[in-house]
């Protein structure tokens, strides 16, 4: 309730509030500090002085702005501004000339002083008695006494300090008033507290009518002070004096007794009240609602961390093993290479040993000088030395195995699903039916959410969303189903045949009828990440994928004659089964 008690201008708690024409209040010090004083050639030809018995001779009173008089009071006529101020514009007043009772206006300034009220901009214009002229918001001023009071009264209940802290919030359902401290560590709004109800402390002691004084005095009039309040003119919309009727100001008005309009105000706002109040429950709920999906919100991120953390250490994992039996595959092949090398070795070690030690024996024999000796082991030999050259056949002096790996790991795929890893993408999507695109024979109703048609052929209704990339889901459900008709429900492109039943050309892709009937919700998920289309009846899916590679811009469609009707559900969450992430398997 503060708020409705703060000036707009200073934004403090009012202090002698006025009621500015367009109902409006605020401040008599900040009305002094926003008044403006209008040449005339500035001033809207609509706008009056206020105090409309003042006529047009108002001569220099109208011409000044009145500061004094307390006791005068009276309603200012206004129009809106017809200059369409953005803000408050603030003209500081003059000082006033000595033994003047009004602030003289500025140099070459015409005869008009207005106020520009700061919430709604509309301008008034102040008669000879000034800010005096609009009337005191007595009730406005005795709330804001009271509020003050009960403000300083209301202490927390909880502080360990003397004396305890002013309280800040009152609990509904446990009737303890906290301070901010106390609020913070005692009832936190989380757990047990999250659907308690904070509200404002205590804040108006004593019973209506009361001031800070004791009785109020009843009101006089403000144009004959020893008058009070008797009656009340509709036409005004004022109460008045009987004096005020007397004199003719108000004589031709029609005024009724003033307790008979109090007390029928009162009902009405009270009636008006009903209604708010049934808002502001209703607006309670909704925040309670908000909390809890504040709630949601950090548990689920916290579930969806922990998924994400395990898939990427699920994939990690996998890398890891395969990485492991990578590694063995570069063993093996070196092991290979390095015994096919060593055997090769040992066997080129061998022959070079025979042959060296064969030429080393020859050599010796043909040292000798004994022809018949020679003679009788020489063919022998030669057969021998002739052997051993066969044995070093092409190739036998080339290395059998290279020292290169012929192994390439192509690696560059996965690097790419890598970087492509992400999130599905899930955006709700919100549609109506396409009136400018449908058949002149659809009825569209229901903000162009429900639709049937006049004919009994098949006719083509379009969404007014197209689709490229992402998953998406609607709903649509079958109000009227009447001698078996064939709706189709499903995707098309923007140039489908729209004179008959969809699917039937290759501009559309749809399913008909199967298990469709009165009160059945057909639901249509479209995923172009997977380029997939698939069909729910009463939240089944109707087996696997209805069609693959679906690729391209699609709209939501659907077909139907005047035997049914449907109406169109958007903005829906996708099912679970797709929405739920799953880890990688081993």
């Amino acid at each position: 309730m503060e708020e409705e008690l703060k000036c707009p201008v200073c934004g403090s708690l009012f202090r002698e509030p006025i009621i500015l024409p367009c109902s409006h209040n605020v401040c008599l010090p900040c009305a002094r500090t926003i008044a403006v004083q209008t040449p005339e050639r500035e001033q809207p030809e609509a706008e009056c002085a206020a105090g409309g018995g003042s006529g047009g001779g108002g001569g220099e009173h109208a011409d000044k702005l009145s500061l004094h008089s307390e006791s005068d009071s009276g309603y200012g006529s206004y129009t809106p501004s017809l200059k369409s101020p953005n803000g408050v514009r603030v003209l500081p007043l003059g000082p006033a000339p000595a033994g003047s009772s009004s602030a003289a206006l500025p140099r070459g300034a015409g005869p008009s002083s207005s106020l520009t009220c700061p919430q709604c901009h509309r301008s008034a214009s102040l008669d000879p008695r000034g800010l005096r002229g609009f009337p005191r918001n007595r009730l406005l001023e005795a709330i804001v006494q009271r509020y003050q009071q009960g403000r300083a009264a209301a202490k927390c209940q909880l502080c360990d300090r003397s004396p305890p802290e002013a309280a800040a919030v009152a609990c509904e359902q446990c009737e303890v008033l906290y301070c901010a401290a106390c609020q913070l560590k005692c009832h936190p709004t989380r757990g047990p507290f999250a659907k308690h109800r904070l509200l404002p402390p205590p804040s108006l002691p004593g019973g209506p009518g009361k001031a800070a004084g004791g009785a109020r005095k009843l009101p006089t009039c403000a144009d004959h002070e020893l008058e009070n309040y008797s009656m009340y003119c509709v036409s005004c919309a004022t109460p008045v004096c009987y004096q005020c009727l007397e004199e003719g100001k108000h004589g031709q008005h029609e005024v009724k007794a003033l307790g008979a309009m109090w007390k029928q105000h009162k009902t009405q706002l009270s009636q008006a009240l009903n209604g708010v109040s049934d808002k502001a429950k209703e607006a309670k709920e909704f925040l309670v609602q908000l909390k809890n999906i504040l709630q949601q919100i950090q548990e689920n991120g916290l579930d969806y961390e922990a998924c994400l953390v395990a898939q990427c250490d699920a994939l990690v994992d996998a890398l890891t093993r395969q990485k492991a039996k990578l590694l063995t595959k570069v063993t093996k092949e070196r092991e290979h290479k390095l015994k096919v090398v060593w055997d090769q070795i040992n066997h080129c070690t061998l022959k070079l040993r025979q042959s060296t030690g064969l030429m080393e024996y020859c050599l010796e024999v043909i040292k000798e000088n004994d022809p018949s000796g020679f003679l009788q082991i020489s063919d022998a030999l030669i057969k021998r030395v002739q052997v051993s050259q066969e044995q070093w056949v092409k190739g036998a002096l080339e290395p059998k195995v290279s020292a290169e790996f012929d192994l390439t790991l192509d690696s560059e795929p996965l690097l790419q699903s890598i970087h492509q890893l992400d999130f599905i993408q899930m955006k709700l999507a919100w549609f109506t039916f396409d009136p400018s695109s449908a058949h002149r024979d659809i009825v569209l109703s229901n903000d162009n959410q429900t639709a049937t048609c006049s004919s009994y052929d098949d006719r083509v209704v379009l969404g007014t969303a197209a689709f490229s990339k992402g998953v998406h889901y609607w709903e649509l459900h079958v109000d009227r189903y009447d001698n078996h008709p064939d709706p189709a429900f499903g995707i098309a492109r923007i140039n489908v045949v729209k004179d008959m039943m969809l699917g039937k050309d290759d501009k559309a892709w749809a399913m008909t009828e199967g298990g469709v009937s009165k009160g059945a919700t057909v639901g249509v998920l479209l995923d172009l990440n997977k380029h997939s289309l698939t069909f729910y009846i009463n939240g089944q899916q109707q087996g696997p994928s209805a069609f693959e590679n679906v690729e391209g811009v699609f709209m939501p469609a659907l077909s139907l004659n005047r035997n049914v009707q449907v109406t169109l559900h958007t903005g829906l969450e996708v099912p679970q089964s797709v929405r739920q992430p799953k880890l990688p398997s081993n």
